[in-house]
């Protein structure tokens, strides 16, 4: 099979499993954005309000990606079910920007890789390591791709500068302090997707995580 077909293929079996989806479902079920901390859309995605009507869930920026980082949503994910996602926990983006080479519909922009903003790092003081000075880590600042500028050390400890951080997530991948030992998910470091709302969060929002940097 051709890949136009297995492409054809794969939009054909989203738009009947929508139509197949369960009476009962709530709306909330069905609308909700995919988005969350360390999940996010791939480089040049539109604002989140606009993104599920944008992508027509062709799979190419799945198929470009030479990291296999974006997988496209399954269909309990309602509308948003054959959709693009990252999870940086598993592979991060490598900012390669294939993706946005290849999409039909400017669902994901083209975008030069330092302007890339799919969301931005969030250090929890709590359980890093280097914050609470019990030893001298520096594996998100090492492995930043913008390294003293997304990321940088203040006193030995890692502070980012969200004007540069892209949201790559790769210092997520990276960090070694997973937070199950708190009680919480995720690691030391994460990736809070904001600028995918930039037009749909409120200021308050924006602010409340910006000031968690």
């Amino acid at each position: 099979m051709s890949a136009d077909n297995k492409r054809r293929t794969f939009i054909k079996s989203g738009l009947v499993a929508l139509c197949l989806l369960p009476a009962t479902a709530s709306a909330k079920q069905r609308y909700d954005s995919p988005l969350s901390t360390n999940r996010l859309r791939p480089p040049g995605a539109v604002s989140e309000d606009n993104f599920t009507g944008s992508c027509i869930r062709c799979g190419r920026c799945v198929e470009v990606c030479p990291y296999r980082c974006i997988e496209p949503l399954d269909l309990r994910q309602g509308v948003n079910a054959g959709t693009p996602i990252i999870d940086v926990e598993n592979i991060p983006c490598y900012l390669c920007m294939k993706c946005v080479d290849v999409c039909p519909t400017g669902a994901l922009q083209r975008v030069a890789q330092d302007q890339t903003r799919m969301g931005v790092a969030v250090v929890d003081h709590y359980t890093c390591v280097s914050w609470q000075e019990k030893i001298l880590c520096r594996t998100c600042y090492s492995v930043c791709p913008f390294i003293d500028k997304a990321i940088r050390l203040e006193q030995f400890k890692p502070v980012v500068d969200e004007r540069y951080c892209t949201g790559c997530g790769i210092c997520t991948h990276a960090c070694p302090v997973l937070q199950t030992a708190a009680g919480k998910n995720g690691k030391a470091i994460n990736i809070e997707p904001v600028y995918a709302y930039e037009f749909s969060l409120p200021e308050s929002e924006i602010t409340a995580v910006d000031g968690g940097l």
